[in-house]
């Protein structure tokens, strides 16, 4: 009894302190016993070096904390985001043959929004205090709060951010030559100019070939395109107050938009042949994109074209702010949440996501996994190079790099908190794909003129005027007020 009494009062001082709150939620002294373990199914859709960091940590979780207090985390890797909801959702709805509902799962806020209206997720609030809370970044735990009704529902776990990075050794030559300079990439507009630079750059090279300049830069996602640069611009492109979704589709700051993707797209400046932008960096189709933080380890050693191969350094820069705008950055990746079942499996839960995300443990996953930790304290250089001392962590050096980037500008980062509602998903996929769809068929349409003898200028000229962005400014919002579910 005495063992069992320590280990009690362990808990509480671990997970809780000594708080009136906490205390009169429930008797925690009498939830876990070490002998008689509880254990807790967790699902998540990491992969590779981002699943082996998070078994990892769950094997050190087990043995040590958990062995200590009576928590088992069996952990399952559901493959991708989609995969994973999917099983989410055959669980919910009792499918055949799907399993049991896991206790604690990897989810966006998009989907839980909706898991959450049908009474699946536990509201975290009551194992955590306000205290406790404070010590995480204030926006990733206010995404979590998406209900409105003073709920977290979606608890922070690991973080990315967009970065912009950038084959160097390609880059050094073009830059000696025309006077750019890194400087010039802050901005989506800086980054237009001097992608229009470097595809006259490259036609000039091969003056008996015309018209065949080289792309200079794309992008990963374009919903956060559209997010975070009308909220740089001004304005939450879908408002919510009081449950109510209003689409704030101002025209001028949507023409800003247009000029500085579709229309360099089309004219050859951008392109998006790859899945993903670090894709067309390897196959030398650009020079630079922008993507998450965590696909920093995937940017290629070398450039490999149908006949040749060279190794190539990189340069990473944070992600470009519009001219005159506010520098909100996006802040995205899925956190974890918890299902409705008894306390003792809450409880335990709220456990394990605290002890995940203590800041040195955060730090250990996030070396291995590019990902950002999400507590204040952890968000620096100082702490990251701490932890990677003690631990004797091997880190590559473009984790380190993008990680550091981030965290330097860690304090006077603005991240933004989507909007989410019911159709926030179906609006997400609306913002992903309609414009960059137009693009990439417009620029097939305009290579096909010009391969049969039509001027370049001439054949892409009806395509950039301001009625072409009229007719798609009205497809546009009627699109993403469909998805939205505004139209009704």
């Amino acid at each position: 009894m005495k063992k069992k009494a320590v280990i009690a009062l362990l808990a509480t001082v671990l997970v809780f302190g000594a708080t009136a709150q906490a205390e009169d939620s429930y008797d925690d002294g009498e939830i876990l016993d070490p002998e008689n373990p509880v254990t807790l199914t967790v699902w998540h859709y990491y992969n590779g070096v981002h699943q082996a960091a998070f078994d990892k940590l769950v094997e050190e979780f087990n043995g040590t904390v958990g062995k200590d207090l009576g928590i088992y985390v069996e952990e399952t890797g559901k493959g991708s985001v989609s995969d994973l909801e999917s099983s989410i959702q055959d669980a919910v709805n009792a499918e055949v043959g799907a399993e049991d509902i896991p206790d604690v799962f990897s989810a966006y806020t998009d989907s839980a929004y909706v898991l959450q209206k049908d009474g699946v997720l536990t509201d975290l609030t009551q194992y955590f205090t306000q205290e406790e809370l404070d010590q995480y970044v204030d926006a990733y735990v206010q995404e979590g709060e998406f209900a409105g009704d003073g709920g977290l529902y979606v608890f922070p776990v690991a973080k990315s951010t967009e970065i912009t990075m950038m084959n160097k050794t390609d880059w050094e030559k073009f830059s000696r030559e025309t006077d750019v300079s890194l400087d010039d990439l802050s901005t989506m507009q800086g980054i237009v100019k001097v992608a229009e630079q470097y595809y006259e750059w490259t036609d000039a090279q091969t003056p008996d070939i015309p018209d065949d300049g080289k792309s200079f830069y794309g992008r990963d996602s374009m919903s956060n395109y559209f997010l975070i640069g009308m909220k740089q611009l001004g304005m939450d492109l879908f408002e919510v107050k009081d449950g109510s979704v209003t689409l704030q589709a101002d025209k001028e700051a949507l023409h800003t938009l247009w000029e500085n993707y579709y229309v360099p797209y089309v004219k050859g400046y951008f392109v998006s042949y790859g899945k993903f932008g670090s894709d067309d960096v390897k196959t030398g189709d650009t020079l630079v994109y922008t993507g998450s933080t965590a696909s920093s380890m995937y940017f290629p050693d070398n450039v490999e074209l149908d006949d040749d191969s060279y190794p190539i350094d990189y340069v990473i820069k944070n992600a470009p702010v519009f001219e005159d705008g506010e520098a909100y950055r996006v802040q995205q990746g899925a956190g974890m949440a918890v299902a409705k079942s008894d306390r003792m499996h809450e409880y335990a839960a709220s456990v394990f996501l605290k002890w995940f995300t203590q800041s040195d443990n955060s730090l250990k996953f996030g070396s291995a996994s590019g990902y950002l930790p999400v507590r204040k304290d952890a968000n620096t250089t100082e702490a990251l190079d701490r932890v990677i001392q003690e631990d004797q962590i091997q880190i590559a050096p473009k984790t380190y790099d993008c990680l550091t980037t981030v965290m330097d500008q860690f304090e006077n980062t603005a991240y933004y908190v989507p909007a989410c509602f019911e159709n926030s998903y179906q609006a997400r996929r609306v913002l992903d794909y309609n414009l960059k769809d137009k693009a990439v068929a417009d620029k097939e349409a305009i290579d096909e003129e010009i391969a049969g003898g039509t001027a370049r200028e001439e054949a892409i000229a009806p395509y950039i005027t301001e009625e072409a962005f009229d007719s798609w400014y009205e497809v546009f919002v009627s699109e993403l007020s469909e998805a939205a579910g505004l139209n009704g």
